[in-house]
């Protein structure tokens, strides 16, 4: 058995071992070659003579022939080769190709079995007296290089799915020095930087693609690369310190680790919303530090990505008794911006404009005398107005404080869409108390396609390789004990997992816990920092000090207000000017400690609030700040 691998520089072994070195001559390989990649195996002599010894004699290319194909049956064995009726045939089976296994992974999507096999088709060979041959050549690299680019955007788009943005970037970038003229490779490499958090890299990687299309062929990139691009430049510009500009350096924002699995159900229940196309409900059910806010925030990079309009809020407790305070949320969540919207009856707009004095000026002649529908049929009608042009995905993260009126909002939203890509993604608990949430839920499986992803606390092998990842000179076995430790301290809760370990990074050291730790039947929600193991608190606040002063002094007057407060609010509180506070709004985001909406900032774990109000805020800086905002303790 001979085993060639074609795609990158040509490797040959026989039996598993070293090839004779007659066979690499040339035209012998080259004959090896096209046999095996011709039709049944077979080719007339006079044929085979042409392709590799046109420039002789026909009495001495049949020599030549002969002579190659002694060769090869001295290598193959006398029965692999048969020359018949002026037909050479190999023998099937007799030479294993790298191409018949990328073209068969193709055939099934399976991404995971790419691996190496992709490449330009025998990197480097050529037979330079042989222009048929030479022709064929060029004929077979356009055909593997367009399957193999194909190959690894499935398996860029395949770890992206996981979570695996590096593996992703890794083939990904393979696919475009492999074609560095190709749309779908440039897209994986822009899409993936992007998702990754550098907008700046995606771009840049657009124009140097865009710049190398006009200069070598005079054309410009397809309009799907164009419309990409374009919706990355109406991307958030991230305003941050120095040390925070490149995501890598940033271990509060930890890869997706553990929640592979669940990343992909919301994606591919995602990718069907869209392609039957069809509304859909996306649930992510767990307690407080589980993970459900990244979870939703990778969802919604993608949608933003795949021309989605998304409007996400994050709901706090005083929402439940705020009729339709969801639905002033969602639109004040940059839907005025939407496709469609425009195209909404006066009565609609006049109805979210009473509520958003950003809709009011935005169409003021537009709602002008107009009389407003019930908020409910306001925002069903700007709902299929943006559904006329363009897919939308509805985010609303802590759920359950859900206020009834947007609820049913919502389930009407759902219901009118029918054949429509709606997507209503919702972060709840894993046992909702007020049951408003579960009203949606319930359409699943009935009314509507969708998936409920249900999170567990993280594996020690999952805390293992944020391990390793934190501690890049640790050795195995202090990896391993450190991932158990901080599997003890954190009960598995992403959340804790990665304070600590960006902590132990920056000195903590870690105890044996005095007191077994969570307590039985209480979220992290519902304990107090004096019942949280040392190293949390410990590690809590080692991540305060590590945040710059503004950052500090904004999330410290942040812990004494309300569970949602405004920057105009925490100007106040600070006496900070209002780009100070922007760019430490942005930096406290970026780092996990707060999540922003169009309606102002919460904390992203409650205890990270109580830790914080506790210890690094004085009962009279407490005092001084709710007087500044005129508020009493």
């Amino acid at each position: 058995m001979i085993e060639i691998r074609a795609l990158g520089p040509v490797q040959v072994t026989v039996d598993g071992g070293e090839p004779p070195a007659e066979l690499l001559w040339r035209k012998n390989l080259a004959l090896l070659l096209y046999l095996a990649r011709s039709p049944d195996g077979t080719r007339t002599r006079e044929h085979l003579c042409g392709l590799l010894w046109a420039e002789k004699p026909e009495t001495s290319a049949r020599h030549s022939l002969n002579e190659a194909l002694r060769v090869l049956r001295r290598v193959l064995g006398e029965t692999a080769l048969t020359s018949l009726g002026g037909q050479v045939s190999l023998a099937p089976d007799m030479v294993a190709l790298d191409t018949a296994v990328l073209e068969h992974a193709v055939e099934r999507e399976d991404w995971e079995a790419i691996g190496p096999l992709a490449g330009e088709f025998l990197e480097g060979f050529s037979v330079p007296d042989a222009s048929d041959f030479e022709d064929w050549l060029t004929g077979e690299r356009r055909h593997w290089k367009r399957l193999s680019v194909r190959a690894l955007v499935g398996s860029t788009e395949a770890s992206a799915a996981r979570g695996d943005l590096d593996a992703a970037a890794g083939t990904a970038e393979q696919a475009m020095v492999l074609d560095p003229y190709s749309d779908v490779a440039a897209a994986a490499v822009i899409r993936v930087a992007a998702l990754h958090g550098r907008r700046g890299d995606a771009l840049a990687v657009y124009e140097a693609f865009a710049d190398r299309l006009e200069r070598d062929l005079g054309a410009g990139p397809e309009p799907a690369t164009q419309r990409l691009a374009d919706r990355i430049r109406l991307e958030r510009t991230w305003r941050l310190p120095e040390s925070l500009r490149e995501p890598e350096r940033s271990g509060r924002r930890a890869p997706l680790t553990g929640r592979e699995k669940e990343l992909g159900r919301l994606l591919r229940a995602w990718a069907s919303c869209l392609s039957e196309p069809r509304p859909a409900v996306l649930a992510v059910e767990g307690e407080p530090g589980i993970g459900k806010t990244r979870l939703l925030e990778e969802l919604s990079a993608r949608a933003r990505l795949d021309g989605a309009v998304v409007s996400a809020i994050r709901c706090v407790s005083v929402d439940t008794n705020r009729p339709g305070a969801g639905i002033i949320g969602l639109c004040r969540s940059g839907l005025a911006d939407a496709p469609g919207i425009p195209f909404a009856s006066a009565g609609a707009l006049a109805a979210i404009a009473l509520e958003a004095p950003a809709w009011a000026e935005r169409f003021e002649r537009e709602i002008d005398g107009a009389s407003p529908l019930p908020l409910a049929s306001a925002f069903g009608e700007l709902v299929r107005a943006i559904l006329a042009e363009s897919p939308a995905l509805v985010l609303i993260d802590d759920a359950d404080h859900l206020d009834e009126t947007t609820v049913a909002a919502l389930s009407g939203a759902l219901r009118d869409a029918a054949d429509r890509p709606l997507a209503v993604a919702l972060g709840t608990s894993s046992s909702p108390s007020s049951g408003i949430a579960a009203n949606l839920l319930d359409q699943l499986g009935r009314e509507q396609g969708g998936a409920v992803v249900r999170l567990k606390s993280l594996d020690h092998e999952a805390v293992r390789s944020l391990a390793a990842r934190a501690m890049p000179d640790y050795s195995e076995a202090q990896v391993d004990r450190l991932a158990r430790r901080v599997l003890a301290d954190s009960a598995g809760l992403p959340l804790l997992v990665i304070e600590l370990l960006e902590a132990v990074r920056h000195g903590l050291e870690l105890e044996e816990p005095k007191t077994a730790w969570p307590t039985p039947e209480r979220t992290l929600d519902q304990t107090m920092p004096g019942d949280l193991p040392d190293s949390i608190v410990g590690a809590i606040r080692i991540g305060f000090r590590r945040l710059t002063p503004d950052a500090q002094k904004v999330l410290a007057a942040a812990s004494a207000l309300e569970d949602r407060v405004d920057a105009r609010t925490l100007e106040l509180a600070t006496s900070l000017d209002t780009p100070t506070v922007e760019v430490a709004l942005d930096e406290l985001e970026w780092q996990r400690w707060l999540a922003a909406e169009a309606r102002g900032y919460s904390f992203v774990a409650r205890i990270n609030r109580q830790v914080v109000g506790r210890d690094m805020l004085t009962r009279g800086q407490r005092q001084r700040v709710l007087a500044a905002v005129g508020r009493k303790d």
